[in-house]
C-alpha cells in the first residue's frame, strides 16, 4: 500500500515466523481446557489492547503477576523473583528494549532464558493471545504493563507452545530465570522426620518457617498444594502460591505469632482461615496491628499463621539468591558460594546407565571425584537435559488452572525428564577401614532420593576435609540421558576432580569412555 502524499510510510512490524500467531503456538495436543477457546482466541499487539502500553510499572504492585486461563502458576510464581532483583531483571530483560512510543519501535523484543548452563537469547514479536480484546493468559495487576505476558510468550516459545506451560515445577522455572538452583522442601516430610539426623545439616530444615523469615528478602519463596484433600476447596488443587511477606507478632498473652502473607496468582480471595478479614485469629492481637496488616493485603493476598501454613501447604520451593557477579549464596549461612564448576556427563546404555542402587549394575553409573582440603559448605546438583522439548516440563504437580479435570495432571506427567537421584560417598583415607564389600554398595554418606522426575536435584551439605565420590543415577537401568553435575562451594580454590578408571574391584568405568560426542 502506498503512503499518502506527505505521509511517512507505515513501518513494517516484526512477525516471528518461528513462533507465529496461530494455533501451532497455542496448542500442543488440545488436551487441556484451553481447547474450548480455540476459535475465540485472537492475537493483538499491546498498542491494540490499551492506549499507552508500558513494559515496566511505576511501582512493584502494578507489575505483580496475575494468572489467566493458562495453568502456569508455577512459572508465574518464579517470575516474581525478577521483582526482587534488578540485576536478574536486567539479565532476563536486557536494557534497551523498545518502547511502543519510540520512533524505532518495530514489534520485536528479546529476553534471555538460562538453558542448560548458559543464557540463551530468545526473540519474539509482541502479538499476544486475547479474548474479547483483553489478554487471556498472564497479565500484571495494571493491564497496561506488559513485561509478564511478553516473558510468558518467550517461555512458551522455548517450551514449544503455550499449552506446554499448563503444568510444571516452580523450581524448574526458577533455574531458567536465574541461572541458579532451587530447593524443594516437603513440609509433610519435615513434620514426619523431626529428630532424625540422616544427613549433616538436617536440623536446618526442622526450623522451616523461621528460616523463611530470614530468607524472605533475599530470595523467592513459593508454596504449593499438591494433592486434593479436605480444605483444598479454599486453596485449589495442584496450585502454587507466592510467600510475599512474613511478620512476627506478640499476642495479647505475650506469645509469639508468625504470620505469612500469601499471594494467590489467581488474583482473588480464596482463604477462609482464622486470619481472614473478620477471622477469629485477629482477636489475639491489638486492633492497630490488625488494621495495619489487613491494609497491606492486595487482590489475591491473605495472611496465614505458621501452624495453618504447615498444615495446609505441602511443599515449599526456594530459589538460591544470586549475586550480581553470578555467584550462588547459601540459603543457610548466607555465605557466597564463590566457586562453581559444571561437569558434563551422560548415562549410556551398556556402559554407564546403571539405574538406582537396587540394581546390580548400579556401580557402572558415572562418577565424579571431589577433594576438599578443609571443612566446606557445598551445593551439589544434577541438571538433566529434557528428552523431548527444549525446556519441556515433566511430572507437573502444580500449575493447573482454576477448575480443570483432576485427570489432567496425570496426562501432563510427560516423560520429558528421567527420574534422577544423587549420591555422595566419602572415600576412606589411607589407613582407614575400607568396609565390607565394594565401596559403591555401601550406604552413601548423603543421598538426594527418592528419584525425582525434575530438571534438577540438589543437596546443600556440610562436608569435612577428605575425598568424595559423587554418583548421579536414573531410577531405571539402561535409561539414556545427558546431564551436568554442578558443584558450588565457598572455598575459593579449585576443587580437584578426576575421571579415571579406578579398577575392577569397584566396577567403575571411565567417564571419558561413556561421554557422548
Amino acid at each position: 500500500m502506498l503512503a499518502g502524499r506527505g505521509e511517512a510510510p507505515a513501518r513494517e512490524l516484526f512477525r516471528d515466523a518461528a513462533f507465529p500467531a496461530s494455533d501451532s503456538s497455542l496448542f500442543f495436543n488440545l488436551s487441556t481446557p484451553l481447547a474450548q477457546f480455540r476459535e475465540d482466541i485472537t492475537w493483538r499487539r499491546p498498542q491494540d489492547i490499551c492506549a499507552a502500553p508500558r513494559l515496566f510499572p511505576d511501582n512493584a504492585w502494578e507489575g505483580q503477576v496475575k494468572q489467566g486461563l493458562l495453568g502456569d502458576c508455577w512459572f508465574l510464581c518464579a517470575c516474581a523473583v525478577l521483582q526482587k532483583s534488578r540485576h536478574l531483571l536486567d539479565q532476563v530483560f536486557p536494557p534497551g528494549q523498545p518502547s511502543w512510543s519510540d520512533q524505532t519501535y518495530c514489534g520485536l523484543f528479546t529476553c534471555r532464558i538460562w538453558q542448560f548452563g548458559q543464557w540463551e537469547e530468545v526473540t519474539i514479536d509482541d502479538r499476544l493471545p486475547c479474548l474479547a480484546g483483553r489478554l487471556c493468559f498472564s497479565r500484571c495487576q495494571r493491564e497496561d504493563v506488559f513485561w509478564l505476558p511478553l516473558l510468558e510468550k518467550v517461555y512458551a516459545k522455548v517450551c514449544g507452545s503455550y499449552e506446554h506451560l499448563w503444568a510444571g515445577q516452580v523450581a524448574d522455572a526458577l533455574v531458567d530465570l536465574t541461572g541458579g538452583l532451587a530447593e524443594r522442601w516437603s513440609l509433610k516430610d519435615l513434620a514426619g522426620t523431626s529428630g532424625q539426623q540422616d544427613r549433616p545439616g538436617r536440623d536446618w530444615e526442622q526450623r522451616t518457617c523461621r528460616q523463611l523469615l530470614r530468607l524472605k528478602d533475599r530470595c523467592l519463596i513459593s508454596c504449593s498444594v499438591l494433592s486434593p484433600r479436605a480444605g483444598a476447596r479454599d486453596l485449589g488443587e495442584f496450585h502454587a502460591f507466592i510467600v510475599s511477606d512474613l511478620r512476627e507478632l506478640q499476642s495479647r498473652a505475650g506469645q509469639g505469632i508468625l504470620l505469612l502473607r500469601i499471594l494467590n496468582p489467581w488474583g482473588r480471595h480464596c482463604w477462609q482461615g482464622l486470619w481472614r478479614e473478620g477471622g477469629e485469629g485477629w482477636s489475639q492481637v491489638g486492633p492497630a496491628e490488625e488494621s495495619e496488616l489487613l491494609s497491606q493485603l492486595q487482590d489475591g493476598e491473605f495472611w496465614v499463621e505458621e501452624e495453618e501454613f504447615l498444615r495446609e501447604f505441602e511443599e515449599v520451593t526456594i530459589g538460591y539468591p544470586v549475586t550480581e557477579a553470578g555467584h550462588l549464596q547459601s540459603l543457610y549461612t548466607e555465605k557466597t558460594l564463590c566457586h562453581a564448576q559444571a561437569l558434563p556427563g551422560a548415562w549410556v546404555v551398556g556402559q554407564s546407565a546403571g539405574g538406582c542402587r537396587n540394581n546390580s549394575c548400579f556401580p557402572c553409573n558415572p562418577k565424579y571425584w571431589l577433594r576438599l582440603s578443609e571443612p566446606s559448605e557445598l551445593c551439589v546438583a544434577v541438571l538433566q537435559r529434557p528428552r523431548k522439548h527444549p525446556a519441556g516440563r515433566a511430572r507437573a504437580l502444580v500449575g493447573r488452572g482454576p477448575a480443570p479435570s483432576s485427570l489432567l495432571a496425570k496426562d501432563y506427567q510427560a516423560k520429558d525428564y528421567q527420574a534422577v537421584g544423587l549420591h555422595i560417598w566419602k572415600v576412606p583415607a589411607a589407613g582407614e577401614r575400607q568396609g565390607a564389600g565394594p565401596l559403591l554398595l555401601q550406604e552413601p554418606l548423603l543421598s538426594c532420593v527418592p528419584h525425582r522426575y525434575a530438571q534438577e536435584v540438589s543437596r546443600l551439605c556440610l562436608l569435612s576435609a577428605g575425598t568424595y565420590r559423587v554418583v548421579p543415577s536414573t531410577y531405571l537401568p539402561d535409561t539414556e540421558g545427558s546431564f551436568t553435575v554442578t558443584i558450588a562451594t565457598r572455598v575459593d580454590r579449585r576443587s580437584i576432580h578426576s575421571q579415571e578408571t579406578l579398577g575392577q574391584v569397584l566396577q567403575e568405568v571411565s567417564l571419558t569412555a561413556v561421554m557422548k560426542a
